[in-house]
């Protein structure tokens, strides 16, 4: 993974494991073996419903696993709570420099 400048960073990701060439749980790796990425929030954002997924991705270091609602009002809801409590309220963990 390319070096990353710790402000080009973001604050939290929300990641889907089902994509289109390489697969979520392959990215949440990635993040995480990467000092400068390794303590960004993951929140899986996800329509699968599969326990073998929610257990690999927590293996994987995910903070957290949500399924995606399939009503679109819903999932902008949805959204709307996540990032109101992982940026707002959530104390993150101190970055590394």
């Amino acid at each position: 993974m390319p070096s990353a400048n710790i402000r080009d960073t973001p604050d939290l990701v929300l990641l889907d494991l089902k994509l289109p060439k390489i697969g979520g749980h392959h990215i949440l790796k990635r993040i995480r073996e990467t000092e400068q990425t390794r303590r960004i929030p993951v929140v899986i954002l996800t329509s699968s419903n599969e326990e073998a997924d929610v257990e690999r991705a927590c293996h994987c270091g995910a903070n957290s696993y949500v399924r995606k609602p399939v009503d679109a009002k819903e999932f902008l809801e949805s959204v709307s709570h996540l990032g109101l409590y992982w940026l707002a309220v959530n104390e993150p963990a101190p970055r590394t420099s």
